[in-house]
């Protein structure tokens, strides 16, 4: 994968660079969020690993600013905040990954490898529930007269829930499908994403269709009963 690192600290950016060439992978590095906003408007990236906490320009108004410019190269953060509201807030400008430091290197390479091979399955069908409509093909996504617009990985959630509407589906076949088998998701992550997903599906006035289980998953049903 082509990756640009986006860190300010130049011994943790060596480490990555050196870390992620070792195993294959093609590594840009930039030292504050200015430069990598630069470096990601000039090239094409498979991936940005990008540091929360930065001189000149954080890696949260980065990636604000390359979700406006619609640059949508998925964006795995680092960051040394873990609870819900800063996990909330970083997912919300439009980031598709975390992971808290200091964190294991190992775990890095996974989660770019699942980020890589995040494709939703079978992508031929529209999918429909209620107002709700889904085109796997094309990625759109629409309530009744509005647009609503995804992450990447808030979209494959969401298609995940309709392919089985009606049914609960688990917290941990979510996080498998979405993330990988091999990747250790804590399901506030997962809760941090569904809160960001039923935002923006089901607005104020409007029916819900996104329902929790309690203990056991998450279901899309047209019923709007809880």
């Amino acid at each position: 994968m082509n990756v640009l690192v986006v860190e300010d600290e130049q011994r943790m950016a060596e480490l990555l660079r050196k870390g992620l060439s070792e195993v294959g992978h093609t590594v840009v590095c930039a030292f504050d969020g200015s430069e990598g906003l630069q470096a990601a408007r000039a090239s094409e990236f498979d991936v940005i690993v990008l540091d929360a906490m930065m001189p000149k320009l954080s890696g949260y108004e980065m990636a604000k600013r390359l979700r406006a410019e619609k640059i949508t190269t998925p964006i795995l953060m680092l960051t040394a905040k873990d609870t819900v509201p800063d996990i909330v807030h970083g997912l919300d400008l439009g980031c598709d990954d975390y992971m808290t430091k200091p964190f294991s290197f190992r775990e890095l390479v996974a989660r770019l490898r699942a980020i890589k091979r995040r494709e939703a399955p079978d992508r031929e069908t529209q999918l429909q529930v209620g107002d709700l409509s889904l085109d796997p093909a094309t990625r759109d996504v629409v309530r009744g007269d509005r647009r609503i617009t995804l992450t990447k990985t808030e979209f494959s959630l969401l298609e995940r829930l309709m392919h089985r509407a009606g049914r609960v589906v688990s917290r941990q076949f979510l996080i498998e499908s979405v993330w990988g088998y091999d990747r250790e998701i804590e399901t506030n992550t997962l809760d941090a994403f569904m809160h960001l997903l039923r935002e923006k599906v089901d607005a104020p006035g409007e029916t819900k269709l996104i329902h929790t289980v309690r203990g056991v998953g998450y279901t899309v049903r047209a019923d709007g009963v809880s």
